[in-house]
């Protein structure tokens, strides 16, 4: 449901009990909401007319996997790119957020109101998985190694700084973020302090720090 609106249009019976004018909203209360005539001051209570909703196909990737839930919205709200919200079904409850919008014809666009939406793609943000590329502490790129961690979306992985996961430590030398993350102005960060959260972050870029020499895994 949205929050009441501070003013909204209906009739007054006191001065215009056929047309509409604006009235400012006092308080909702039993169904109804109390209301101030813009023109002559006259209070009464008005029954706001309720809300339609839509219910939209949501599929969720979390891990490699993915299923699809139904979500219902109110009907003049706008979808976008990024937008996190939270979804509750009898088999799932967890935050996502939409990387794709698709339309009528299969048409994908970055925002679009719920009642153009065929299909919600999203994936899952409160638990994510992170591929972390490991270079020898050498720098020699050529035995470089990959892994993936799991953690929470909101860990946060900052240039310059240590992390250790199981037998594997290394220091962060650089991020690359996912393109459905909002706030960042490149791809690429490099410099120390620049920082990411899991569910933002594409790929991870270290330098081994094990205390044991360079092996073959």
């Amino acid at each position: 449901m949205s929050d009441t609106q501070d003013r909204i249009p209906a009739p007054c019976p006191s001065c215009s009990p056929e047309l509409e004018t604006v009235h400012e909203v006092l308080s909702p209360g039993g169904g109804s909401l109390t209301v101030r005539c813009g023109d002559c001051g006259h209070v009464h209570k008005v029954q706001p007319e309720p809300e339609r909703e839509v219910t939209l196909d949501v599929v969720v990737s979390q891990d490699g996997e993915s299923f699809t839930a139904n979500v219902t919205t109110v009907e003049d709200e706008t979808v976008e790119l990024g937008d996190e919200f939270l979804l509750e079904t009898e088999e799932v409850l967890a935050t996502v957020r939409v990387t794709s919008i698709e339309l009528d014809g299969m048409k994908r666009v970055e925002r679009a109101p719920t009642t153009d939406i065929e299909t919600v793609w999203t994936r899952e943000v409160d638990n994510v998985s992170v591929n972390v590329t490991i270079h020898p502490k050498d720098g020699r790129k050529d035995d470089s190694r990959s892994i993936t961690v799991h953690v929470p979306g909101d860990y946060e992985f900052t240039v310059g700084k240590s992390d250790s996961f199981g037998d594997d430590e290394f220091e962060i030398d650089a991020f690359v973020v996912r393109g459905d993350a909002a706030g960042y102005d490149r791809d690429r960060y490099e410099m120390p302090g620049d920082s990411v959260p899991a569910k933002d972050a594409k790929r991870i870029y270290a330098y081994d720090e094990t205390s044991s020499a360079w092996s073959a895994w």
